[in-house]
């Protein structure tokens, strides 16, 4: 997938998974706001998202991408739930996708997971 930027206001959950501070918010592939595209992101200037697809790999035990990508959506929705961390409810943000998974059936109430950096513009 080539490099695509999105920016937007959104509900925003920050979270520390290992040595990364990750962002996970949602947007919706049509007018029904259904937030069925999941947007989980690596903070800041150094990451590109490749390291969750690692993390995934390496502390998740997923050797296939479906797995890894619902891996990286369960650490994303968890944190969320427990609201153990940041949670910004209208997140002013910019990020840089560099991957878009299409999921085979509908998890974590989303069809996409697509991952990057995120810069937060309000935090």
């Amino acid at each position: 997938m080539p490099l695509t930027v999105l920016t937007a206001t959104s509900r925003v959950t920050v979270f520390p998974l290992e040595d990364l501070t990750v962002a996970y918010t949602t947007q919706s592939s049509d007018e029904r706001g259904l937030g069925d595209i999941g947007l989980v992101s690596v903070v800041g200037e150094e990451g590109d998202g490749d390291a969750l697809w690692r993390l995934a790999r390496d502390l998740g035990g997923r050797m296939n991408s479906g797995d890894q990508a619902r891996w990286i959506l369960t650490q994303a929705s968890r944190a969320r739930i427990v609201k153990a961390h940041t949670d910004l409810p209208y997140g002013k943000w910019a990020a840089h996708i560099n991957r878009r998974f299409d999921l085979d059936a509908l998890f974590a109430n989303h069809d996409v997971l697509m991952t990057g950096r995120i810069a937060l513009l309000d935090p």
